[in-house]
């Protein structure tokens, strides 16, 4: 198990170091010039070339990229062009939010999907199994930012049940701000893990072992749990590693739209003001998550089906 580990963090090297080297380039040939997004129109030719030789934008670009590296390895992701500020800050105060909001969400996902798959797996062509259905398909269809808005206008502005923005103060006022925007990403997510569900049950259903365990006398609730579920857990593995990054791209809409900080609502905002060090910053944690996330997966798979360490 230990090999195996070692061997899927070897193979993230690489993969880390392509997203960075894509995230530099891609950087390097957007259009307009960092010098003048920071210091304006009006700014001289002398302020201009006084500003990219403190950015190190004067350099050559090979010698740019590998201080981007080493940057990157020493966690000094430079200044904000706008204010100054360090990125690694601007990164440290905001991820806590995307992270709090990922992990209430996907535990939302989770805890109401698994069972609603289950009721329609275990009550299939009847009436639940198509409520079920009905549910997925609406979870499938609204976007998740037209969802988030229509809780905002019905829970905040009218009902004043929870607050219009912000991400809170203290354990109580943050778990108070964040059920909006968690259930909001949590509606999708259960609606795909519903669907997921159902789908790998009624597969399992139709094995040799499962009708075994029927003929034998084994009650329903152990054949559903212990031989439907449990043999039913590798695709649903797969179906909450994809729901967990879904919901890291789906939170920069959600930060958006209930105005609380996040690294997505970072990342907008130094798109529009063309902040080329956050843009940067903010784009490699998301990447770094993508890679993190397909190495939890590897360790979930592990614990599935154990026939994986030996592949």
């Amino acid at each position: 198990m230990v090999r195996y580990l070692m061997w899927r963090l070897l193979d993230a090297v690489p993969t880390i170091l392509l997203v960075l080297t894509l995230v530099f380039v891609c950087m390097r040939i957007l259009p307009g010039d960092p010098a003048l997004a920071a210091l304006g129109d009006n700014a001289l030719p002398d302020q201009l070339a006084a500003f990219r030789e403190k950015m190190g934008l004067n350099v050559p670009l090979w010698q740019q990229y590998f201080d981007f590296l080493g940057g990157v390895l020493t966690l000094d992701f430079g200044r904000s062009l706008m204010n100054n500020t360090s990125v690694l800050q601007l990164l440290v105060y905001n991820l806590p939010y995307t992270i709090e909001l990922t992990i209430a969400a996907m535990v939302m996902g989770v805890v109401a999907g698994i069972p609603l798959g289950v009721l329609a797996a275990t009550h299939r062509n009847r009436m639940a199994d198509s409520g079920v259905r009905v549910f997925s398909l609406i979870g499938y269809a609204i976007p998740d930012f037209y969802l988030g808005a229509l809780l905002l206008i019905t829970f905040s502005l009218n009902l004043g049940w929870f607050p219009i923005n912000g991400g809170g103060d203290g354990f109580v006022d943050r778990l108070h701000h964040i059920v909006l925007p968690a259930l909001t990403l949590a509606f999708v997510k259960a609606a795909f893990l519903g669907r997921l569900t159902r789908t790998s049950l009624l597969e399992v259903f139709g094995k040799d072992y499962v009708r075994t365990a029927r003929a034998k006398g084994a009650s329903e609730r152990r054949v559903i749990y212990r031989h439907g579920l449990r043999n039913a857990l590798l695709p649903l593995s797969t179906g909450m590693g994809l729901s967990l990054l879904a919901t890291l791209s789906g939170s920069v809409a959600i930060e958006l739209v209930f105005n609380r900080p996040g690294i997505g609502k970072l990342l907008i905002g130094a798109i529009t003001e063309r902040d080329y060090a956050v843009i940067q910053g903010g784009v490699i944690v998301f990447a770094l998550f993508v890679v993190l996330v397909n190495l939890l997966m590897d360790l979930v798979y592990i614990v599935v089906d154990p026939r994986i360490r030996v592949t």
